[in-house]
């Protein structure tokens, strides 16, 4: 008798650019994933590929930095159709951009694909409001925010969610 194996875990956080929410909740992750002992593959894109290449936000790394997490060398890239097999879990940070994972996600595909904040009671259906037209008090409430979920996603993962 054959027994299925379960795919090692495998995190994506995705946002509009790239340059922000998504590269903010990816350093976030690593940081609650590593305090918790999960271990799991991470990374962060974009639906769009305005910023392919390019470092965060200098807001949006001095936010992660002012929390111990160093995000400055994370470089941006668009969503690709092998992501639908490389990860568990897509995060989708608003509901514009879960809308634009779920329309490329291949018919078939296993990953799951919800928004952020859903793993957060009493949340749900919210989005992580994008802070590029903000100051840095937005990148702190986003960041307060990312942080909230992440915790809350480690805890689920850990408990085989």
């Amino acid at each position: 008798m054959s027994q299925k194996v379960e795919p090692p875990l495998a995190v994506l956080f995705v946002c509009l650019g790239n340059i922000c929410r998504s590269p903010m909740a990816e350093g976030a992750f690593r940081k609650a994933a590593q305090n918790a002992g999960l271990e799991c593959r991470v990374d962060s894109v974009g639906t769009a590929g305005y910023h392919i290449g390019e470092s965060p936000d200098p807001r949006a790394i001095a936010t992660a930095l002012n929390h111990g997490v160093n995000i400055s060398d994370f470089k941006g890239r668009q969503l690709a159709p092998s992501d639908f097999e490389g990860f568990t879990h897509i995060f989708a940070l608003d509901t514009a951009n879960l809308a634009g994972i779920r329309s490329r996600a291949p018919r078939g595909a296993e990953c799951q694909i919800t928004l952020l904040l859903d793993s957060v009671p009493g949340r749900e259906g919210q989005t992580v409001a994008d802070p590029y037209y903000g100051d840095e008090d937005d990148f702190e409430r986003v960041w307060s925010d990312i942080s909230l979920a992440v915790e809350h996603v480690v805890e689920q993962l850990k408990g085989g969610g």
